[in-house]
């Protein structure tokens, strides 16, 4: 994966689009679900009703790739979306709707956001994932890190600006966050 023009990106989170459940890191590195509402202001950007939170910057071009740990969590979603994607009222995590993710949904394992839903057989819980894009070919992958395994490849064609975008459910510890993490010139699938 290690491909020539391929840019390790160090993705940082928005604090205007975080939903009010989520609490980001300083270093906008770490998102958590607090498990309580905080009085954020209004934002356009800020998500009102979905626990989302959007990368600060995206993509038009390039190939760009970041890894995201996870852990133990059972109920999130990573990947990109469109940067004009709803951030108001109920939002369904979709292809349609500009959504390209990985899931894992609790008492139902993981899957990809293509619509309807593609239900994913992984022989191992991947805790630390990697996100790989190439915005010309029109490509997201994702990787099982730690076990150095293609997970699944969405194809389409990009129109505008593209984000990293990490939806995290609320746990059973409020404590739980989710990562992104520098990556490792060795760490590269």
């Amino acid at each position: 994966m290690n491909r020539k023009g391929e840019q390790v990106k160090d993705v940082t989170l928005d604090p205007d689009t975080a939903n009010p459940w989520l609490q980001l890191s300083q270093d906008r590195h770490q998102v958590r679900h607090l498990g309580a509402w905080q009085e954020l202001p209004d934002h356009p950007e800020r998500f009102d009703t979905v626990v989302i939170a959007l990368g600060k910057d995206g993509f038009t071009s390039g190939r760009h790739y970041w890894e995201v740990q996870v852990g133990d969590k059972d109920d999130w979603y990573l990947g990109v979306a469109k940067s004009s994607v709803k951030r108001k009222g109920r939002i369904s995590v979709s292809t349609a709707q500009g959504y390209w993710a990985l899931a894992m949904k609790k008492g139902q394992g993981y899957r990809v956001s293509t619509s309807p839903p593609l239900l994913l057989s992984l022989d191992q819980k991947p805790k630390r994932v990697g996100v790989y894009v190439d915005y010309e070919e029109g490509q997201i992958s994702f990787y099982d890190v730690r076990a150095r395994i293609h997970i699944y490849t969405f194809e389409d064609a990009f129109t505008e600006r593209i984000l990293p975008f990490f939806y995290l459910y609320c746990c059973d510890k409020a404590s739980d966050t989710m990562a992104i993490c520098p990556v490792q010139e060795k760490s590269l699938i």
